[in-house]
């Protein structure tokens, strides 16, 4: 039995955030994002419920089938208990369904895909609810126009199923993480390095006059161009390597939605311009480990299923750390 992908979908909070009110245009074109959804209130947790109930709403779907449940967060509705456990309640599932919180960022869709192949193919799951759910706008401070114009929020939910077929839908994993460069993204304070309580909160202005505190999002922009730009050509080559693939047997390549600028170059210097190839968050923004599964879904719902049998998945970000896999996507069902 393999673990195969048989439907995704995303939920956006209704709330948009428009970057003309942030950037000039010029910069805005940079990016290719021209506007963003953003929590109020919500919480990730609620975001992933609302993912999950539009995933069961919109497919053929038994929610009760539910062995598993992984949620993909790095904004935990609590320091504890884990979220995902809070959503096995919400969604009126058994209580034999077991919970796990993946606390990865921008590569942690195809983690997570890992770690659901693993519990499928060992025998320990048969059908799994893959949720991702991200906030980081409640985390970065409004006069960050260096950051603040990335980033959107949003959730996906995905339902992997083991499939009785010849060979894996997903296969060709490949890994990576430098911990050197931990603070190259990162939120200073609030785990137990840093507790709140014990640590003052500061405000700083940098020299392009970006301000934020030590309790909200720090990104080195340049820092994370030249990492992912040097690591993520080798990971498309190492993974084409385990598939025992070449770029011409590619239907696809849908990688984490990053920004258009860095995207785009990427592209080239991967030497993937002649694979097709997502780069669109106009609307979205970087939705952190949801943007690989909500780009599946555009491309499924732009040029269908039915030809996606060898797509290169891709993420990479916070950490830092990047994964990549080849999967097949023909299986996924048409939301209704």
């Amino acid at each position: 039995m393999f673990a195969k992908i048989r439907a995704v979908t995303s939920y956006l909070p209704p709330t948009i955030e428009d970057n003309s009110d942030l950037v000039d245009k010029r910069f805005m074109k940079k990016i290719g994002v021209e506007s963003r959804h953003v929590v109020t209130s919500e919480s990730a947790g609620d975001l992933a419920l609302s993912a999950a109930e539009k995933l069961f709403a919109t497919h053929d779907l038994d929610r009760h089938a539910t062995d598993f449940i992984l949620l993909c967060t790095q904004n935990p509705d609590y320091q504890m208990p884990h979220t995902s456990a809070r959503l096995q309640d919400a969604l009126g599932l058994s209580k034999h369904v077991g919970t796990l919180d993946i606390g990865l960022g921008c590569s942690g869709y195809v983690y997570s895909l890992a770690v659901a192949k693993g519990l499928i193919e060992a025998g320990l799951a048969k059908n799994i609810l893959l949720l991702t759910s991200s906030v980081y706008t409640k985390y970065i401070n409004l006069r960050d126009k260096s950051t603040r114009p990335l980033f959107g929020d949003g959730a996906t939910a995905t339902w992997l199923e083991a499939v009785d077929e010849s060979q894996p839908s997903l296969d060709a994993f490949v890994f990576g993480s430098d911990g050197s460069r931990y603070d190259k993204l990162i939120i200073p304070v609030g785990g137990s390095k840093n507790p709140p309580r014990e640590t003052p909160e500061v405000f700083a202005e940098d020299d392009n006059h970006n301000y934020r505190s030590n309790y909200e999002v720090f990104m080195d922009g340049m820092a994370i161009t030249y990492f992912t730009l040097r690591e993520i050509p080798k990971l498309v080559d190492d993974v084409l390597t385990a598939a025992k693939l070449t770029r011409a047997d590619l239907d696809y390549c849908i990688f984490h939605q990053a920004n258009k600028f860095m995207m785009t170059y990427l592209r080239d210097k991967a030497n993937l311009n002649d694979v097709p190839f997502h780069n669109d968050i106009s609307t979205t923004g970087n939705i952190v480990s949801g943007s690989v599964p909500l780009a599946i879904e555009q491309v499924v719902e732009s040029h269908g299923a039915a030809d996606l049998k060898r797509v290169m998945l891709a993420g990479f970000g916070v950490g830092l750390s990047w994964a990549g896999c080849i999967a097949d996507l023909s299986g996924i069902i048409k939301a209704r």
